[in-house]
């Protein structure tokens, strides 16, 4: 394997001459870029192509688009310097393959030339990566796991029945994409699939949105305002968060599962209709059955046929797959060029537990693709690595109390002043989310009220503080109580 490198910086070029050595490739160097293009003119052909551009070197980056021209197969890497980074959008237009910027890192360079110059060291991700099956403009279904390959045979099967389907899971892990995939996978894969998300909207528009409306004309008759239901007929609709609908809307739901017919808000007249029904639930569904979250006759019509997605967890062999995927649908949605992982990210994000499922996992690459391997991105990842993992070795043996303070966003033990004020902060709302449900008696909607919150931001919160109602929260102190009172404020 030969390397063509145009660079004057010895440094440079002794890491490269080392990493050539020790995996026997050949190694040639040039002077300028235009001396490269003329070698690879006049016949020499490299395997990979390395520019070093000097700072404020511009015209050297043309040099990208004839090379193209003469070989459009040929790879390349460009180096630039930290001032120049506003370039780099530039040269992967002109067709740079990738981009480093200085100063450079070892693991980032290895694995940038590895992956032209040793594919087998990135065989086992570009074998896994064959299980993406591709959904939608962004959507992808990853099949690398063996629990997934099971998952997608039962999806397969659910897809030929055209039955309501009830799919559990963590949030965050994929619940809308397995509905999708069974969509697309099903003789209604020609029509629409919609969805509506149970916690976007309250109780009389949510209505109107899935049901649709008669709504009143002061000039004339009323006039019908078309519902999700009527959107997607002969398609697929998808209610996300079932257990957060309300106890009418779901009333409704369970009529239309049992007569295939519904009526507009405001109308009489029934309308059928033929769609195929999915419902997603993140809660425990026990818990939600008990507390009527969940209503009993509308769970054992789609319980019949249930999927499970399991936890990104129980998945790592997925994560290099989900960073590459997320990564190249990001860039182009967001016009960036793609960002390279070195082996240190994809170790520390195979180890990391990943509460958040997929969904922590895409915002991680966005955060990623913006800032690369900053020390802020990379600092955030490993102590959130170090703290949340309920599986660590600090906390072998320790009880289930432990392991959810381990997951807690306070930190139970401040190192600094910061982090000392900012777990303040956190238990002051926290204690004060606990005191409102308290006193509106674990009603949501009335303690998002009185905390003059939105009903959803409450629900992020209490599921971001792991509140339950059997903790006890204390009052604030009073400004006359002096700091060792114990006593609690009714």
């Amino acid at each position: 394997m030969r390397l063509l490198v145009v660079s004057r910086d010895m440094a440079a070029l002794g890491r490269l001459w080392a990493l050539v050595e020790s995996n026997s490739w050949q190694l040639e160097t040039a002077a300028t870029a235009w001396e490269a293009l003329e070698r690879v003119q006049s016949g020499v052909s490299p395997h990979l192509l390395i520019l070093d551009l000097p700072h404020g070197d511009r015209d050297s980056l043309h040099v990208l688009r004839w090379l193209r021209r003469l070989r459009p197969e040929l790879p390349t890497i460009l180096f630039c310097h930290s001032a120049d980074a506003h370039t780099k959008n530039d040269a992967m237009r002109m067709g740079a393959d990738n981009v480093l910027v200085r100063p450079l890192e070892d693991e980032n360079l290895r694995s940038a030339i590895y992956r032209y110059l040793d594919p087998s060291k990135d065989t086992q991700i570009q074998a896994k990566a064959e299980s993406v099956e591709p959904l939608g403009e962004d959507g992808f279904f990853v099949s690398a796991s063996p629990v997934m390959q099971k998952l997608r045979e039962q999806v397969e099967l659910l897809a030929q029945a055209d039955v309501p389907v009830l799919i559990l899971g963590e949030k965050g892990c994929g619940k809308k994409t397995v509905g999708r995939l069974i969509h697309s996978l099903s003789v209604r894969a020609g029509f629409r699939f919609g969805k509506v998300s149970g916690m976007s909207m309250p109780e009389e528009v949510l209505e109107r949105d899935i049901f649709g409306a008669e709504v009143a004309s002061s000039s004339g008759p009323s006039y019908p305002m078309v519902g999700k239901l009527e959107l997607n007929n002969k398609g697929t609709i998808l209610f996300e968060d079932l257990c957060e609908m309300p106890n009418s809307v779901q009333a409704r739901l369970l009529g239309l599962l049992k007569d295939h017919s519904f009526t507009r808000c405001g109308g009489t007249s029934r309308l059928a209709i033929d769609v195929r029904v999915m419902a997603t639930c993140s809660t425990n569904l026990d818990e939600a059955l008990a507390q009527k979250k969940l209503r009993e006759d509308l769970y054992y019509r789609l319980s019949a046929y249930t999927v499970h997605v399991p936890a990104l967890r129980q998945r790592k062999e997925a994560v290099p797959i989900f960073l590459q995927q997320f990564m190249h649908s990001l860039s182009q949605r967001y016009g960036l060029p793609v960002r390279e992982f070195s082996p240190r990210v994809i170790e520390s994000c195979e180890k990391y537990w990943w509460p958040g499922n997929v969904a922590e996992l895409e915002t991680f690459v966005k955060r990623y693709l913006v800032a690369g391997e900053s020390d802020i991105v990379w600092s955030d990842l490993e102590s959130k690595r170090r703290t949340t993992n309920p599986l660590d070795s600090s906390l072998v043996g320790v009880g289930q109390g432990s392991a959810r303070q381990a997951a807690d966003p306070i930190d139970r033990n401040p190192q600094s002043l910061k982090s000392l004020m900012q777990n303040i902060k956190f238990e002051t709302e926290r204690n004060a989310i606990g005191m409102a449900l308290e006193k509106t008696g674990w009603n949501r909607k009335a303690a998002a009220r009185l905390l003059q919150v939105s009903y959803r931001a409450l629900l992020y919160k209490i599921e971001q503080y792991h509140i339950d109602a059997s903790e006890d929260f204390l009052a604030p102190l009073r400004a006359e109580e002096p700091l060792g009172a114990k006593g609690r404020v009714s």
